[in-house]
This record gives structure tokens, C-alpha cells and sequence, in this order.
């Protein structure tokens, strides 16, 4: 069980044996051994594997019942081996401890994921989407204006999200899984929060879309029409910028942007396919663009990232009902003792001045 552990530590760090031997001050040999089973590592040296993989060493001793299935990337051209196995054992590592706070807690306090009443079961074109989109706001209880939260929105519906900061880069945005039939969408830590919430968007799209779609329509493309339906509705969007454009202007979408959390790229999409912009206008913004380098950057202040709030409000809940200790809410937030003491008194101040 302890080797298991500890080379799902080491390929979620990205070490091959011989470097983690090194970190280790162990012969490579003696991590295979510990990793097969065939010898355990002493104390000592399960302290020195804690540090090196930057985890507790109660993680050793953890059972693990986490398997990722159906993991699909977006935007990974040729990850290699190691960079898919060091991101997913990352992913497999917080699901573990979502799941031990699960079976600590009584009852669970959140639904299982269903997808809405009333979806089309068959989608014939793209802007047939647009009804997907609407039936999910609606029963959802959204209303057409913009989603303050996405993440909290998809938590409270029984989506599993969580952040993952181990590649940071243009190849990586997100991925989505399924752990016992629980979708599990995973977005980059550190990517603004418009590429962020476009990642949800899109993953919630694959889940909303499964199985709809007519052979001739690209599933990938029809994903990002249900991320931008569902974050501004037509409706939204011809109220924002009228029924026909010939020209946005990019403080105009940039205002837009903070306002639906949705990028001004996304925007200049969106009025595309609602024929707000005809091709030659549309044409003429992304010219415009790329001219600015704008097209991966884009210009002025920067959308705030998304911060999943639900398992940190789930670890309080359960230290407040004394289901667990400090020790074991520090484990399950993955932070030392003396960070997470420093943290509940933070929280507990702030609580005070509220109520003041």
C-alpha cells in the first residue's frame, strides 16, 4: 500500500526514481523496492520522502480509492508521458482528500449531478445550443444575468472543481474527468479568470452535449458555443451591443468583460455567431487584434482567477461540529498546522468583525 503511495507521489511530482533517490539521500534501487512492496521505508526515511514530494506523511498511510476515468485535456498538443501523469496525480491527490471529507461529514451536503429537464435530445446546428444553454440557466434558477461565480454555481450542483498549478503554460487550460460518475473539471491555477471560466463553460458544454449532436456538427466547436450561450444569453448579448455591429470597441468589450467575466475575444466570438457582426466585420476586429497582440494577452486589467470556496467552507463546518481536529483539517487543506492555526484565526476575525 506505502509504494503505491509513494509512486503516486512521485509521478505527481514529476521525479523518475533516480531523482527522487537523490532528493532522498536513498539508492534508486531502494525506492523501487519501497514502490513494489518489497521493503518499507523506516521513519526517517518516510520523513525525508514527505519532504522531497512536498506532502504529509499521513499521505503514505492514506487509502486511496481515486481513479480518474474519461480524462479529457483542452489545449495539450504532445504533453508528454511524465506532464500527464504529474497533473493528473495532482488531480488524484485532491479528489483523495474531497472524498475523506465526504465520509467524515454526516451527510452530504450537496446533490449528486444530474444535467436539466427539458434538453433537446437531439442538437441538428449550432444554434440549436443556444436552447441547451437557456434550459440549463433556467432550471438552474440563473435568470439571464451574468454568473458572479461559476465555480460556485457548478459546486452547488454537484460538480467536483479544483485548481492545479503543476504546468503553468499555454499548453495547459483544463481537464475534465469522472470519479465514480461525479464529473471532475480541473482548470489552471494560475490562467486569468475569463480563461477560466470559459474552461467551466466549455466542460459543462461536453457534459450538456453528450450523445445530442448530429454526426456533421464538431464537438469541440459546439462545446464553446454552449460556454458562450451560457455565459452571456443571446438575449444579454443584443442588449449589451444591439442587434448588428460594424465595429466593438475594445474599452467597450473590455468593460464587458469585467461585467460577464467572459474575455473580449469571447465576446467578438459571440457577436459572430449571433450575427451581430457579419463576417467582414469580424474579419476586421481580429485583424485589429493580432495587429495588437491581443489575440493571447489581451489589453488593460486582468480578470481576478476563480477561487473554489466549498471544500474550505466543508472543513470549517466539519472542525465546528467537532467531527475533526485542527491536525486533520490542516491535512485535509494541505497545509502545515501552524499555517492552518494562523488561517482559523484569520477566519475567526473576520467572522467577529461581521457580526459586529
Amino acid at each position: 500500500m506505502i509504494g503505491e503511495r509513494i509512486k503516486q507521489a512521485r509521478k505527481a511530482a514529476g521525479l523518475s526514481m533516480r531523482q527522487l533517490a537523490e532528493k532522498t539521500g536513498v539508492s534508486a534501487m531502494a525506492i523501487s523496492k519501497y514502490e513494489h512492496n518489497k521493503n518499507t521505508p523506516s521513519s526517517t526515511v518516510l520523513l525525508a520522502l514527505s519532504q522531497a514530494l512536498d506532502v504529509r506523511v499521513d499521505y503514505f498511510f492514506r487509502q486511496s480509492k481515486v481513479v480518474l476515468r474519461d480524462v479529457e485535456y483542452r489545449k495539450h498538443p504532445k504533453l508528454s508521458k511524465k506532464i500527464l501523469s504529474k497533473i493528473e496525480g495532482d488531480v488524484i491527490e485532491q479528489v483523495e482528500r474531497y472524498l475523506m471529507l465526504e465520509e467524515i461529514l454526516p451527510t452530504n451536503p450537496i446533490s449528486r449531478f444530474t444535467l436539466p429537464k427539458g434538453l433537446k435530445s437531439r442538437v441538428e446546428s449550432y444554434d440549436d445550443i443556444e436552447d441547451i444553454a437557456n434550459t440549463f440557466r433556467r432550471e438552474w434558477k440563473l435568470g439571464c444575468n451574468p454568473v458572479p461565480d461559476l465555480t460556485d454555481t457548478l459546486e452547488e450542483r454537484g460538480i467536483k472543481v479544483f485548481l492545479s498549478g503543476v504546468l503553468h503554460g499555454e499548453k495547459f487550460d483544463g481537464l475534465a474527468a469522472k470519479v465514480d460518475d461525479a464529473p471532475v473539471i480541473v482548470v489552471d491555477k494560475y490562467k486569468p479568470g475569463d480563461r477560466q471560466r470559459f474552461t467551466l463553460a466549455h466542460e459543462l458544454g461536453h457534459l450538456a452535449l453528450q450523445g445530442r449532436l448530429a454526426d456533421n456538427l464538431d464537438e469541440e466547436k459546439a462545446a464553446h458555443r454552449f460556454a458562450g450561450a451560457f455565459l452571456v444569453p443571446a438575449k444579454e448579448a443584443i442588449k449589451e451591443l444591439g442587434k448588428s455591429r460594424s465595429w466593438l470597441e475594445p474599452a467597450e468589450l473590455h468593460v464587458l468583460k469585467h461585467t460577464y467575466g467572459f474575455s473580449m475575444r469571447g465576446w467578438i466570438y459571440r457577436a459572430s455567431d449571433l450575427g451581430i457582426l457579419n463576417r467582414h466585420a469580424a474579419r476586421k476586429m481580429w485583424d485589429y487584434f493580432r495587429a495588437n497582440n491581443w489575440v493571447e494577452t489581451e489589453p488593460g486589467e486582468q480578470l481576478p482567477p476563480e477561487q473554489p470556496k466549498l471544500f474550505k467552507q466543508l472543513v470549517f463546518h466539519a472542525l465546528a461540529e467537532d467531527l475533526i481536529g485542527d491536525s486533520k483539517a490542516a491535512e485535509l487543506l494541505a497545509m502545515p498546522i501552524v499555517e492552518f492555526r494562523k488561517l482559523r484565526m484569520v477566519e475567526a476575525s473576520e467572522q467577529t468583525t461581521a457580526n459586529q
